[in-house]
This record gives C-alpha cells, structure tokens and sequence, in this order.
C-alpha cells in the first residue's frame, strides 16, 4: 500500500480516515461506496475490483456544476462505507450538502481533489480572461469559514440611485434567476447565497442613466443549528452612462472600469471588499464601477425578463458573460484532465479502502499497481498524440472551461470557449469576437462536450460559418459511447489530433 508524500494536505486525509474507526466491509462482503460522479466511480472500481460495490450520485451523462440530488441520493449516501466528491466546488453546493450531511459518522468522506496533492498531484488557478469591454463582475466568498457546507449570505440592505437596480443570473436555458432586485423595496429576499472559498457571475442591470450607491451585508450560517454570524457590510458606487469621475467626489479612490472584479467579503476580518485581479483589494467605500453607454442594452421581449422593464427599454447592465450557474473556486477542480492527477486520485482512494477495509488492503495494493501501470501508458499515449499535433495548431476553442490541466500537461493552448451574454441572443460583436478569434488563430475544429448541448449552439453556428469541423471532447461526464476514464482521454487525444492535426 502506498503511503502519500508530505504535504500540507496529509494532515487533514488522516483525520479524515481516522474516523472510519470499526467500519468495515458490509454484511454481504462487500465494501459500499458513493462517488459523485461516473469519473470517481470509474477510478474507485479500478482500485476496489469486485470487493466493493460503488454507486453514483450524478446520473450518466449529467452535470456535476449544476446537479440537484433528491431525496433517493440521500439514501444512498447514507449507505456508504466510504464517500468520495471531487469538490474544490466542482459539484453543486447541494450535492456537497448532500454527502456532509448523510455519510454515516465512521465512514470516511473524502474530497479527491483536495487530498490528492500529497500524492503528487498538481493544481493550477483557474484563470478567465474573457477581455470584456466593461467590468466583468462578479460575487465572492474568501476564507473557508465554519467548513465546507456553510451558507455566506451576501444581501443588498440599501439602494440609492435614479432608476431600479437588479443582479441576476440566466441558466443554460436561458430561465432568469433574481437575487438582487430594487423595484419592490429592498427585503430580505435580496440575498444571494455562497459556499465558503466560492466565486460567481451575475448580471448587474440598472434602469436609468446616474449615480448609484449599493450597501452589501454579509453573515454566515455554518449550518449546525448555532445562530448565523454576522459580518461586514460595505457601499459600493456605480456611475451608470454618466463621467465616473465625478463619483469619486466623495473621497473614493479607485475607478474600475475593466478586468474581473468581484464584490466580496472575507470570512476571517468580515470586510466586505472589492477583489481585483490587477489592483488587489479594495475596500467598499473607495471604490466606484464604471458602467458606461456601452453597456447599454434592450430588455428583451420575453416575459421571463418583465422585472427589467418593458420590452424595448433601456437598460445599463453588465454581463454574466459566462452562461450558466457557475459557481467555482480560485483552483482549477477538472484535475483529472491530467493524467498525473489521476494516478494521485487512484491512490488516495486505495488508502481510504484499506482503511476501512483492512482485510482487502493487499487486494487494493495490486489492482492499484495494475491501474498506475495503466495509467502511466494512458499519460505516454495521451502526450504522444497531442505532440503529433503541428504547434500552430494546438489551439483549443470549447463549450466549458473544463481544460486547463490538458493544455498545461500536453502543451494546448486554451483560446477560448463560450461565453454568450445571457438575457439574449448573443450580439453581434460577440459572434464577431469568437469568429475573429476562431479566423486569427487558423483554428481548425471547435470541440463540444455531449452533456453541454445548450450551450454549443453559437459555438457550432460560428465554426459553420468558418468552415470548421465540430468535434467531440469528454470533460466532466461520459456518454452512452465513452464509459471509462482511460477510454474517455484515449478518445480526447485520438479527437484532438485528428481535428486539429489534420488538413482542413
């Protein structure tokens, strides 16, 4: 049995298997294990063989960034000798919930991802850089709190301005969800709702040209029935189609007018604060957003979007840009993209069996030695593919920002993936920025991920226009075709070179 190398992470997976205590192999003989999706599962019936029996969570094909469990998940959670999440927010705050809250006590639940670097696993920042026109803005939570399934609950108490403030986000579908709206009063239901470490992406909208001062309220509920805890609050200025400079008349310091800037609130001083990514942070009271003319848009001609106005009106907003809920931490969770981080996954679940089932550890040591030898020719063939790849080809354009580990491993470059603004059809300019990014680089294939078919839509209507192959790439899910790991990067390596090695 392998035993993890030193790190700041070994610590916490002791105690983690520390507290499986006596729990052991089932009645029936056999170790009964959840994993929140088809990926863990995978690996965890690699390393366990026949002696354990391994149910999922995320169902075949779904995604783990949106999925809501149901009462019949939480069943099967409690049944579990053992868990196993990927996390670093990869999966749904409910889902986590879900595991946190129902693994029986003695049964180790474990967060693959965050254990893994001690065996060697590599973790990169999750980087987006989408070169908006305008001030990307977003929500965020910093620090871990009380742990992982605590709420952080960021409200707008107060809203000085001309015209009707609302922040929302707009799903795959294109349905609107509100957590921020001025036009009947400000209640408690202004709130939105974060894990600890977590970071977000609204829609920021105002009704009417102006100055506007928005006050922010944290608290936090850890979630074990002890009251919530109150943090910080902090007014943040908005010059909405007017000079922004004259906003900072009243002593404010700094104008953010570009980049990605996320509203925030620290968990461990309570400040409520700007997060940016060129200047640091900022407190709330220096700062003022600039929203210019350019941000204006029209409300569109759906009733799902009656709380921005009438169809036709003008509003200043500024965009989600990436569509979807999308709910992430500052690390990169996909680490499996790379083939290194799986092996370190593989070990990290052969020590969590041996723990609970001491009686299995030799026949876990030899099918994890089976399965590193695997994976160590999947790592060869995968960079072997990849490098065959000429350089000016190896420009990855995607439906999900799924790939960062696969282009740092096998030498990729990510150049760009979807990002229609939501609320309405993508404009124009940013069919032309895709195009232009798609026509500059000579890209010769965009890749669409199965379970992502809502959001592929532009994507594929700009590679025809292009003339450019639209190609298959498996990140966070299987399909009905691909039902392994090994098989699922043997197919991105083999799809990878023959669209983007080939001749167009």
């Amino acid at each position: 049995m392998r035993r993890p190398r030193t790190g700041p992470g070994a610590a916490a997976l002791a105690v983690t298997l520390a507290l499986a205590g006596c729990t052991g192999a089932a009645a029936d003989g056999a170790v009964t294990v959840v994993a929140s999706t088809e990926i863990i599962a995978d690996l965890v019936r690699n390393v366990g063989g026949d002696r354990i029996s391994v149910e999922t969570v995320v169902p075949a094909g779904g995604d783990p960034h949106s999925y809501e469990p149901t009462p019949a998940d939480a069943a099967k959670v409690a049944r579990a000798d053992a868990a196993f999440t990927n996390h670093l927010l990869l999966e749904e705050h409910s889902l986590i919930k879900l595991f946190d809250s129902n693994v029986p006590t003695g049964s180790p639940n474990v967060s693959l991802a965050e254990s893994a670097e001690p065996y060697g696993a590599t973790l990169i920042p999750l980087v987006e850089n989408l070169d908006l026109d305008v001030v990307w803005l977003g929500l965020a939570v910093r620090g871990k709190g009380p742990g992982r399934t605590a709420d952080v609950r960021l409200s707008v108490t107060a809203v000085e301005g001309p015209g009707r403030f609302a922040a929302y986000l707009t799903d795959a579908l294109g349905q609107p969800r509100v957590y921020y709206d001025s036009a009947d009063g400000i209640t408690d239901a202004d709130v939105a709702v974060l894990p600890p470490d977590a970071h977000t992406h609204l829609n920021w909208s105002f009704g009417a040209a102006g100055e506007y001062r928005v006050t922010m309220t944290a608290r936090v509920d850890a979630g074990d029935g002890s009251p919530p805890r109150q943090l910080g609050s902090g007014t943040f200025a908005f010059a909405v189609g007017v000079d922004p400079r004259g906003a900072l008349r009243d002593g404010r310091t700094t104008l953010l007018d570009a980049g990605h800037t996320d509203l925030a609130v620290d968990l461990d001083t309570g400040q409520v604060f700007a997060r940016t990514d060129e200047q640091g942070d900022i407190p709330a009271g220096q700062v003022v957003v600039d929203v210019p003319d350019r941000a204006v848009e029209q409300v569109p001609d759906d009733a799902r979007f009656a709380f921005l106005g009438a169809p036709g009106t003008r509003v200043w907003q500024l965009p989600q840009a990436v569509l979807g809920k999308h709910v992430h931490g500052e690390i990169d969770p996909h680490l499996w993209q790379d083939v290194r981080n799986a092996r370190a996954y593989a070990e990290v679940i052969a020590d969590t069996l041996a723990e609970v089932d001491p009686a299995g550890a030799d026949l876990y040591a030899g099918n994890l030695d089976r399965y590193l030898g695997e994976l160590s020719t999947l790592h060869t063939y995968v960079g072997a593919q990849l490098a065959k790849v000429p350089p000016d080809r190896r420009n990855l354009v995607t439906t999900h920002d799924a790939f960062g580990y696969l282009a740092s491993a096998y030498g990729l470059t990510i150049a760009g993936f979807v990002v229609p603004n939501p609320a309405q059809e993508p404009s124009a300019a940013q069919v032309t920025k895709l195009t232009e990014t798609i026509r500059d680089l000579r890209v010769p294939a965009v890749f669409v991920e199965p379970q992502l078919a809502a959001r592929a839509g532009v994507l594929k209507r700009v590679a025809a226009d292009q003339g450019v192959r639209v190609c298959r790439i498996y990140g966070d899910a299987f399909d009905h075709d691909t039902t392994s790991y090994v098989a699922m990067m043997r197919h991105n390596a083999d799809e990878l070179l023959r669209c983007l090695g080939g001749e167009r």
